[in-house]
């Protein structure tokens, strides 16, 4: 070896020891730009943690709506964005539980609906909470007594609701079912019949039912009922629950799973959107959102990748927002509501929709599975080594959004009881005021979970650049070389 390249080297390993003694640390890293779906995502749950006040989001005619908040809650806690929400919702809602899955607050007692409990059980643990201690209540046990047991006959495993009222058939459906699974398998041992009932909606076709029931009472099987309507958004928390299922051990879920997001595979329209089924049938960014994010857990890639596009094509952002660029970060439930909202802003009328449809979409840009949300890190950045090019995140599409027409999302927020309903709370008097949601803000690095440092401290400058002196002009001539 010639002297001056092992001088260099030997200057090299030098001074690499020599960090390595004083700092005790690997080289330092950089982080690179984050994805765009993923930086479109945080931009998403940033405007949504502007439209929280004290800790909850409201509904058309009430201060506070928790299913909602539920929603927006997990949606944050996709992403990471805005811990003092996060913390303040999760308080919030532990202290309105019995708001939430009963009728106390209405005087009607002895109520309790399933698929709001399940749904509980699932924010809790998804915050990181204590779901057998949440507002004083073990929501997991809860949950555990509302399962149908083995003496229910085919609805045995099935999340069912308490009455003391003779009120029917239960309301429970596909999404209160996949809650139940989720929950369960996050906060212990996840009983088989509660996964067997949810493969059990599922079709020959791969896609799930929504509603167990037929017109003449609970048919056994999705196949059982002749005609059954195949639902997107059904089958997404479905297949969602059963991987959760799968990596909890159950038998069976991984295949119904893969099962389900081939079906998915097939309803997803050439620009990457989806519909739901009954009033949600044309395409809109709350089936988009959770269709992606089952994709993306079920490792769909190209096709999660192309429901994130339609989504981006929705969001409201500076150079696209006309007259609602306040609100950048908002993601329009279709096309018409995002055209009406550049050219005329966001009004208190139409604001309960883009906050229920941005809660929902954002879960396809963030690509985090519901069963993993809390476990594993929310999606930021990838850390570079210090000196290695960033790779450059392609810009989040600004063309003019091409989904088509569909009326609003129904009944996605709050518990749907098979009682008699109580009376609808009067609508104000006054229409609300108009919050602006605050401008989009880099995050603190406290809230990405801490910026890798890129230095030491300058005891360690000193010795290093002793050491790069003592190379003398042989390392000089050979930085030239290699940066020629």
């Amino acid at each position: 070896m010639p002297l001056s390249r092992r001088l260099t080297t030997g200057l090299g390993m030098a001074t690499v020891t020599a960090l390595a003694a004083i700092t005790g640390a690997p080289p330092a890293v950089v982080a690179a730009p984050a994805p765009a779906h993923v930086t479109a995502a945080r931009e998403a749950a940033s405007w949504l943690a502007g439209e929280f006040t004290d800790g909850s989001l409201p509904g058309p005619f009430a201060p506070e709506d928790w299913g909602l908040t539920i929603d927006g809650l997990v949606a944050l806690s996709a992403t990471g964005v805005d811990a003092p929400t996060r913390q303040a919702a999760t308080a919030q809602v532990a202290r309105h539980v019995r708001s939430y899955n009963s009728y106390d607050d209405w005087g009607i007692e002895g109520f309790t609906d399933g698929g709001a409990t399940a749904k509980l059980l699932y924010a809790a643990a998804a915050a990181d909470a204590d779901p057998t201690d949440f507002g004083g209540y073990d929501l997991r046990a809860e949950t555990l007594s509302l399962i149908a047991t083995a003496d229910a006959g085919h609805q045995r495993g099935r999340i069912t609701s308490r009455t003391t009222a003779d009120s029917g058939p239960d309301a429970s459906n596909t999404f209160d079912q996949s809650f139940a699974v989720l929950g369960l398998a996050r906060s212990g041992d996840l009983p088989r019949d509660t996964v067997d009932f949810l493969i059990r909606q599922q079709c020959a076709a791969g896609g799930f039912r929504l509603y167990p029931d037929a017109a003449d009472g609970p048919s056994p099987s999705c196949d059982d009922q002749p005609g059954a309507t195949l639902d997107v958004d059904s089958t997404a928390m479905a297949v969602q629950a059963l991987l959760a299922a799968a990596e909890d051990g159950a038998t069976g879920a991984g295949d119904a799973a893969r099962k389900g997001a081939d079906w998915l595979v097939t309803q997803q329209h050439t620009d990457g959107s989806f519909g739901g089924s009954g009033p949600t049938t044309g395409a809109n960014s709350n089936s988009t959102g959770l269709a992606g994010q089952a994709l993306a857990a079920a490792g769909r890639d190209d096709e999660a990748a192309r429901a994130a596009k339609a989504l981006a094509a929705l969001q409201l952002i500076a150079g696209n927002g006309g007259a609602a660029s306040a609100d950048a970060g908002a993601i329009a439930y279709n096309t018409d509501g995002f055209t009406t909202a550049a050219a005329a802003g966001i009004t208190d009328t139409d604001r309960d929709q883009w906050r229920r449809a941005t809660a929902q979409a954002l879960l396809g840009l963030a690509q985090v599975p519901l069963g993993r949300i809390g476990l594993d890190p929310p999606p930021t950045s990838h850390p570079t080594p210090t000196g290695t090019a960033s790779p450059t995140a392609p810009a989040t599409p600004t063309a003019s959004p091409t989904l088509t027409t569909s009326p609003p999302p129904t009944g996605t927020a709050g518990p749907t009881p098979s009682v008699t309903s109580p009376p609808a709370t009067p609508a104000p008097t006054t229409a609300a005021p108009t919050t602006a949601a605050p401008p989009i803000t880099t995050p603190a690095a406290s809230e990405l979970g801490g910026l890798p440092t890129t230095g030491a401290a300058i005891g360690s400058y000193l010795l290093i650049a002793l050491l790069l002196i003592g190379g003398g002009v042989t390392l000089l001539v050979l930085g030239r070389r290699r940066a020629g």
